[in-house]
């Protein structure tokens, strides 16, 4: 997701979230869960990579 990412030019934080517990919480306080990867784009989110939610919501073409 990552290398997707950046290839498309899209600023992101990266947040560890097997070393950062405050991280943790935050993801399973806005996911409602423990698994990833997870990214927000605004208040949607993509869970795993899934390119056609990404490109629809960063407005890529496909």
């Amino acid at each position: 997701m990552k290398e997707f990412l950046s290839h498309h030019g899209v600023a992101y934080t990266e947040k560890l979230v097997d070393q950062d517990e405050e991280a943790l919480e935050e993801l399973f306080r806005r996911a409602n869960m423990r698994a990833t990867p997870v990214i927000f784009i605004g208040e949607e989110k993509v869970v795993g990579f899934d390119r056609a939610k990404l490109q629809a919501l960063l407005g890529l073409a496909a």
